[in-house]
């Protein structure tokens, strides 16, 4: 058994194909029999499982001479039926590959027996295994393929939950709702279920529930009044649901975050307003206390400028604008009581991946406050994050085989800058580019915030906390948490260096 470490917190143990669903519940198990601490995640791929929230060598203590699945086989259990339409728009060219004709494909398909075997790019979205034959990804994926698109690539088959962009070749459509909140499971198709496709003549476009849209979990508390750029509602983020393909969210620059509700008597981690470059406007309905930490930026009450970094009494009616930030990006707006829009699956957070949660804020959007729990903090500061140059410390793995001798070396040599193309998904660097020792294409494996993710192009991506729970880019290292905060503060151009810590 390979148990390879993924930063200090994490690790992927390597299995053996098709059996990462079997591997997740006999860990899951071991929790409940004590004999493991219970982790933040364990995300099954198809060679590996990911168990992020133990350290490594804890891990590898506990799983030393226990016997755990090392057999592909089917599980018992109902099975689930989706019934497909095989119209896809690739269904000749698939034919073409498996040098048969379009009757065969669909024959081929429907009598395929397949397994969920893990979940990730999108909630719900299943990659499903127990294909024999191999079908390579489109040269240019399509930049919008439509719900319920019947796709396939390698040996996996996988249906689109939600329009989005992808590469893989699509061979028909189906009509059943994959992901909705309001279920338990809210995946259709969670690691390890069982799955045949019926053809069918013809059925309705996917019929989906809306997504949790509405904002007041409780009295009104604030009206948005200018939204700004991006401004999200973020908290600690989701946890125990990334084996949906459900990513984390929850606030970029955590330490700031924190002290903004620290400030105002809230639990650190409830909800607040992150803003993005130029700030928000809102009024607020009631008595209550602000505080506003992170980038900073100058902030008025009804036209008066009152402090940044500490806890400020504000009357009802009150307009507060949160200026653009003087430096950084990001700013923490936190109100006692807490931002209580619904939660999804445990959590406030927007997540401008999936969608999940409350929408981006937008003018005239009503917010709900909860209770004060106790009184602000009657003397506290913050201390601004100087912006320059960010310094990244990287613990190397866990995909080392993947790059040459001298790769890591380049990488923490050399300067790189953010890119433009940057967001709460991934920070982008731009610089020498770090190559593959191969043209191979990776199995996905889960992901965690921090993650140094090489492309094809060989331009590092430093994921974040809206990242896809799994990828099928290699890992060449693992930024430490501490330093993430740094990292949510830059703006496209800051110069990144890392430096390399640990064996």
């Amino acid at each position: 058994m390979r148990i390879r470490p993924v930063g200090t917190r994490a690790a992927l143990v390597d299995v053996p194909p098709g059996t990462g669903a079997r591997w997740r519940q006999a860990l899951l198990d071991l929790v409940a029999d004590g004999a493991l601490p219970a982790p933040d995640e364990i995300v099954p791929g198809h060679r590996t499982v990911l168990v992020d929230g133990i350290s490594p060598s804890m891990l590898a203590g506990v799983l030393e001479d226990r016997q755990l699945p090392d057999q592909a086989t089917t599980t018992a259990g109902a099975v689930v039926e989706i019934p497909t339409v095989y119209d896809g728009a690739d269904l000749s060219d698939v034919a073409v590959l498996w040098d048969t004709d379009v009757a065969t494909v669909v024959k081929r398909h429907a009598a395929t027996d397949f397994e969920v075997g893990f979940c990730g790019f999108a909630p719900g979205y299943a990659y499903l295994v127990g294909m024999h034959e191999n079908v390579p990804r489109r040269a240019t994926p399509r930049t919008r393929v439509p719900a319920g698109a019947v796709a396939l690539a390698g040996r996996f088959c996988g249906i689109y939950p939600t329009a989005s962009p992808g590469g893989w070749q699509l061979i028909g459509r189906t009509g059943v709702d994959l992901f909705d909140v309001a279920n338990d499971p809210p995946a259709l198709l969670p690691p390890g279920t069982r799955v045949r496709f019926v053809p069918v003549d013809e059925q309705p476009d996917p019929a989906r529930r809306p997504r949790v849209r509405e904002t007041a979990d409780g009295p009104a508390g604030i009206t948005i009044v200018r939204a700004g750029a991006l401004s999200t509602v973020q908290d600690g983020g989701r946890r125990g649901a990334a084996h949906l393909g459900v990513p984390r969210a929850g606030a970029l620059d955590e330490p700031a975050a924190r002290l903004a509700n620290r400030l105002v008597g809230n639990a650190e981690d409830d909800a607040v307003l992150e803003t993005t470059v130029d700030g928000v406007t809102f009024r607020v309905d009631a008595r209550t206390a602000l505080a506003v930490t992170g980038a900073p930026a100058t902030v008025h009450a009804d036209g008066r400028a009152v402090e940044w970094g500490v806890a400020v009494g504000l009357r009802a009616g009150s307009l507060v604008n949160v200026g653009p930030a003087i430096s950084g990006v990001r700013s923490y707006v936190a109100l006692a009581g807490g931002i209580r829009v619904t939660q999804v699956l445990g959590s406030r957070s927007t997540d401008t991946l999936s969608g999940l949660g409350p929408p981006v804020l937008a003018e005239g959007q009503v917010l709900a406050l909860g209770e004060a729990a106790q009184p602000p903090a009657s003397v506290s500061f913050t201390v601004p994050r100087p912006v320059g140059q960010v310094l990244l410390h990287l613990r190397v793995g866990p995909d080392n085989e993947w790059f040459g001798a001298d790769a890591v070396d380049l990488l923490t040599g050399s300067t790189y800058t953010l890119s433009t193309d940057s967001n709460r998904v991934g920070a982008r660097l731009t610089g020498p580019p770090i190559a593959w020792r191969t043209d191979d294409e990776m199995d996905s494996a889960g992901m965690v915030a921090g993650a140094v993710q090489v492309p094809p192009d060989g331009q590092p991506v430093v994921l974040l906390a809206d990242h896809p729970t799994t990828g099928g880019y290699p890992v060449i290292g693992v930024v430490d948490v501490a330093d993430l905060a740094a990292l949510a503060q830059a703006g496209p151009g800051t110069t990144v260096r890392m430096r390399r810590i640990g064996g």
